[in-house]
């Protein structure tokens, strides 16, 4: 219980960093995770579509918030899915409990605590969000909540690469 609300406290105080974008390594990365009723899924089975992998726990309160936005991010672009990313010790009935108070129409799956997906490690905090390209690329992290507006802007904005040096 110590653990649980020393990380509460964590995402508390730490929910309004800024967003940081992915580390610069252009490698794909993958991980496959088991669903929230059944089955398994891998990120790369979604090459070709940006991914928005958004960690979350039942008892977070902005995760609670995120989830109709994400929702309708995810509805609303066929080019973008979302999948939120279970990241706490409870009993599945818990979570299919939780989702039919806050319904996601997105895939949940279940990260194990003790041994989360190596291409993302463990949150730092809760919500943690990753905005990954369609080619695989971790090109961005939101620490703390996020809106689908703060996912299109960064989805929509041209890579830095590519950017136009200021007329001198």
């Amino acid at each position: 219980m110590k653990s649980l609300l020393t990380l509460a406290l964590a995402a508390a105080c730490c929910a309004v960093l800024p967003l940081h974008a992915g580390d610069g390594d252009r490698t794909p990365i993958d991980f496959t995770l088991p669903k929230l009723g059944g089955g398994e899924l891998a990120l790369s089975e979604l090459r070709g579509q940006w991914v928005v992998a958004n960690y979350w726990a039942t008892w977070c309160a902005p995760c609670r918030k995120e989830i109709p936005d994400l929702s309708a991010l995810h509805d609303r672009r066929a080019d973008v899915t979302v999948l939120g990313l279970a990241y706490e010790e409870v009993d599945p009935e818990v979570f299919a409990e939780f989702l039919l108070e806050f319904p996601a129409s997105y895939p949940i799956l279940v990260a194990d605590v003790f041994e989360p997906p190596a291409a993302l490690g463990p949150p730092r905090v809760l919500p943690t969000t990753f905005l990954i390209d369609p080619k695989g690329v971790l090109v961005k992290t939101f620490y703390g909540p996020v809106t689908s507006g703060d996912i299109v802007a960064a989805i929509d904005s041209p890579p830095a690469a590519a950017a136009t040096p200021a007329a001198r």
